[in-house]
């Protein structure tokens, strides 16, 4: 595998960043591994456990590196399926191979209803569609209120009510947004509001991906082979609990993977993963 090269791509709105790093002589169809809000960076730990491939990693519209030109403040789902099917298009047409992580994984849903022949198999690990959920009211409005707290006091406090959801055990209460909450300087967040606003995860995607509800229709009738992936360690968790109502609506089983939501990461992004033994579980998955 090279070192990976960096390129650009103009769609509606967005100039999406990606990279490369390409594998000589494979026959496997191009990997891209993906998540939302997280870019490109999230995945190079991933990305070193499969030399032998092709492997795409790219910053969805808004993240890092992928600047918005369009002045809007929300990217929905069907909005990154569209760029993720002008990038696969870029890369030759596909089909290729997906991992997505979260948001990532409701976006790779999303693409798989609309373009079914550019995704061999769609690995989906954790998508948090809240929508699918049996306690879905009450869960999207503690989302919802996680996004009227950011608009009010900003980002530390919104962090805060963000990380309560989705480490919460079971079905979400419908006193949740009524209850204390910790201090952002216990998790060293910022406690003042410093007037931003924009942040890639509260004002552009959050409530457009959780709210967001696949075609399971189109999902069960694609040629895509889709496999629904969970944490080990996130059992009764908001993102878990979605990927299994969606496995469950496509009449399929959840495979497990190792450690938390966050299992592919290295220890760059503060708690770290099971990088190694989440690349097995992933190959393994690929491969059959």
């Amino acid at each position: 595998m090279t070192e990976p090269k960096t390129h650009t791509l103009e769609v509606p709105g967005c100039v999406l960043h990606y990279d490369v790093r390409e594998a000589e002589g494979t026959t496997e169809p191009i990997l891209l591994l993906m998540g939302s809000p997280m870019g490109a960076a999230g995945f190079a730990a991933l990305a070193r456990h499969f030399q032998d491939r092709t492997v795409v990693t790219y910053d969805p519209r808004g993240s890092d590196r992928s600047t918005r030109t369009d002045g809007t403040t929300e990217s929905t789902p069907d909005l990154h399926a569209d760029d993720l099917h002008r990038l696969i298009d870029a890369l030759g047409g596909g089909p290729v191979d997906i991992f997505a992580s979260s948001g990532g994984a409701v976006n790779g849903l999303a693409l798989v209803a609309r373009h079914p022949e550019q995704v061999r198999t769609l690995v989906a690990h954790e998508p948090p569609a809240a929508q699918v959920l049996p306690d879905r009211e009450r869960a999207l409005a503690a989302v919802a209120d996680i996004r009227r707290t950011y608009d009010r006091e900003g980002f530390g406090p919104a962090m805060v009510k963000f990380i309560a959801v989705v480490g919460h055990q079971g079905e979400i209460p419908a006193d949740f947004a009524d209850q204390p909450m910790r201090s952002p300087a216990e998790f060293g967040l910022p406690a003042e509001d410093d007037g931003a606003r924009g942040d890639v995860m509260f004002e552009q995607n959050l409530m457009t991906c959780t709210h967001f509800e696949p075609d399971f229709e189109a999902l069960r009738a694609a040629p895509t082979r889709i496999v629904v992936g969970v944490g080990v360690e996130s059992e009764g968790q908001l993102a878990r609990r979605a990927g299994e109502a969606v496995a469950e609506r496509l009449g399929t089983k959840p495979v497990i993977f190792p450690s938390n939501h966050g299992g592919f990461l290295d220890d760059t992004f503060g708690t770290p993963g099971d990088p190694d033994n989440f690349a097995v579980t992933l190959r393994q998955v690929l491969a059959e």
